[in-house]
């Protein structure tokens, strides 16, 4: 079985007439304002699975700073949950910082959906008050058992769009913080599985962290694989796409280049996030 952990739709509307949604919107439309920057609806994102031999997609919208855009794609995510519900595992997106968020991530874990994200914060980075922030959403994911996204990116090199200015110590901070959360750090978590290595404390901190491949192509060489596989370890490494910005048929080229076997693909590519989604 394959598994895609991160995808992004959005309802018809949205993807026809984005300019619509940014006023007041700046992070979606630094990312979406290029008509470059595609935007599907879930069955747009159905039809790549079935070329790509995608079996399942955990997929989710944006954390909009309205609350109304936020519910309306999540309302979007329950609804195309429920159409494929063979293919599709929805997560809830919100902006941590709205005062309806933990309303909203309980309405929709209620509704079917299994986990929360992408959650980012792309303008603030993961500072103390994002933190505090996040405690009402981590409390009742940890009572639902269920995981939680976390956009990150490494602290180094060139800038693009939705680079945040997060920092490993941000990120490590928000890992001690929630250490009993199941959690996925988007992008390869920046890079802190290197610190695992440290003899003391980290490991045991990162114990429930995964890390998803999104974006991957774009920013590593392939060479990143075999370092996660040593530093976070296989079990942990979950095939992300960030569909639709790269198709999957990219992903599995590079892992062949990475030099992994047959078996440690299939744990990146379904086995691992079959074990934490419990399908």
């Amino acid at each position: 079985m394959i598994i895609d952990v991160h995808t992004h739709i959005f309802p018809k509307d949205v993807c026809e007439h984005r300019e619509n949604y940014f006023k007041g919107e700046e992070p979606f439309q630094l990312l979406y304002n290029s008509p470059k920057s595609r935007l599907v609806t879930a069955e747009d994102l159905v039809r790549s699975m079935d070329e790509n031999g995608v079996d399942k997609s955990v997929t989710f919208g944006f954390p909009w700073k309205k609350d109304e855009y936020f519910k309306k794609n999540n309302d979007y995510i329950l609804e195309s949950v429920n159409k494929f519900s063979d293919r599709l595992i929805g997560f809830c997106c919100v902006d941590m910082y709205s005062k309806g968020a933990a309303k909203e991530v309980q309405r929709c874990l209620d509704g079917g959906l299994s986990g929360v994200g992408e959650l980012a914060f792309y303008q603030s980075g993961i500072e103390a008050e994002a933190i505090k922030m996040l405690e009402p959403v981590m409390k009742l994911c940890r009572e639902k058992n269920v995981p939680v996204m976390i956009h990150t990116n490494e602290p180094v090199g060139y800038q693009y769009p939705g680079k945040t200015p997060n920092t490993l110590s941000q990120i490590y901070d928000m890992a001690k913080k929630f250490s009993d959360n199941k959690i996925i750090l988007a992008h390869w978590g920046g890079g802190i599985f290197f610190y695992t290595l440290l003899k003391k404390e980290v490991k045991e901190t990162l114990k429930n962290i995964y890390y998803d491949t999104a974006a991957s192509p774009f920013l590593y060489s392939p060479e990143i694989y075999q370092a996660a596989k040593t530093m976070a370890g296989m079990d942990k490494i979950l095939m992300g796409t960030d569909y639709p910005l790269i198709k999957p048929a990219r992903y599995y080229k590079e892992m062949e280049t990475a030099g992994l076997s047959d078996d440690e693909k299939k744990l990146i590519c379904g086995v691992n996030a079959s074990h934490l989604f419990n399908v």
